[in-house]
């Protein structure tokens, strides 16, 4: 008997999460990591035998979709082996990859064999040296080969473009026309100070800043959020003066407009740490219940189950802060 989705106490079903792979990572965002910051010693991160038992414990659950992030997810040794441990053990299982595509090359055609067809890349700016300013490296080229490589494998691409009003604003012309050359989205996000960044106003760029800047380049129709496989980005189609194009705009506004009703995700981070919220500290370790002799599957379910139930509402927490953080882990440490 299939057991029931699990809902939380405001009748929102979960069937999305969101794992970490590893908190560490080969670039320095600047939003995400400030200087480098400490990172877990290996004996407190999962191994790959423990996330794939999670997994399958998470598809009992009826969680659909499973997210893999990092950090940089393939700078942890092993990580396709990990893909194709839960290829083999959690089949119907949806999964997808974040990834900064600095180390994505020759892999493209490993993923569509292991039936996943999905990847986010993030890519900050189209300029290389902005790109190098933001990230700490030299390697736009290296991204940028690699999502084409991605579309010419089949894959469906969603570039990740963290908003910053004065660094690469000034390049949304440039971003429009790639989105109308090739078949993917194109997703501006909200900055949000999280761990040692702090808000910044002078670079908060909104995304009605960005919809109304865009809609003076391009002809911009809203698509239907059921229908798009956005999850919490509004999608645009595009049309330019030759017609239309061959990918959409999103904008996610975490800040701005809120889509706490919808929200039907948890994280997990590679210490084995179920968040609820990504604008709430609270952690439920289940780690140690994985580990232990005297715990086993059924109260790893009967933990996530509780967490769930108490799941909040991210833009009540974020309304009550007080500071300029919306929380105090960094992204890499929670999972991106």
């Amino acid at each position: 008997m299939t057991p029931p989705p699990i809902t939380d106490d405001l009748g929102r079903t979960v069937n999305y999460m969101r794992l970490s792979v590893t908190d560490r990572c080969n670039l320095r965002c600047s939003y995400c990591r400030v200087g480098g910051g400490p990172v877990l010693p290996h004996k407190d991160i999962m191994r790959y035998e423990e996330m794939v038992e999670l997994a399958k414990l998470a598809q009992s659950l009826n969680i659909a979709k499973l997210r893999l992030t990092g950090g940089e997810p393939f700078a942890r040794p092993g990580f396709p082996k990990l893909l194709e441990m839960l290829a083999q053990s959690c089949p119907g299982l949806d999964v997808r990859i974040t990834t900064n595509g600095t180390l994505l090359k020759g892999m493209p055609r490993l993923l569509m064999e292991l039936g996943i067809t999905r990847i986010n890349i993030s890519l900050d700016s189209l300029n290389p040296d902005t790109f190098k300013d933001i990230t700490g490296h030299d390697l736009f080229h290296t991204v940028r080969a690699a999502v084409d490589e991605c579309l010419e494998h089949g894959l469906k691409v969603k570039l990740n473009v963290v908003a910053l009003k004065g660094v690469n604003d000034s390049e949304l012309p440039a971003f429009l026309d790639l989105a109308m050359a090739q078949p993917l989205d194109l997703r501006f996000i909200e900055f949000m100070p999280m761990g040692q960044s702090q808000r910044q106003d002078e670079q908060y760029w909104s995304s009605d800043q960005i919809v109304a800047s865009a809609g003076k380049l391009v002809d911009l129709t809203p698509i239907d959020r059921k229908s798009a496989d956005s999850g919490p980005a509004q999608l645009f189609s595009l049309t330019g003066p030759q017609g239309p194009g061959k990918g959409r705009l999103g904008v996610i506004s975490p800040l701005s407009h809120h889509f706490c009703s919808t929200c039907n995700r948890l994280r997990i981070t590679s210490s084995g740490r179920l968040r609820t919220c990504l604008f709430s500290d609270r952690e439920y370790r289940l780690l140690p219940l994985l580990r232990s002799p005297q715990h086993g599957p059924e109260t790893v379910l009967r933990v996530i189950r509780l967490a769930t139930q108490k799941k909040p509402l991210g833009y009540q927490l974020l309304r009550d802060k007080i500071g300029p953080r919306v929380c105090a882990k960094a992204m890499s440490a929670i999972g991106g």
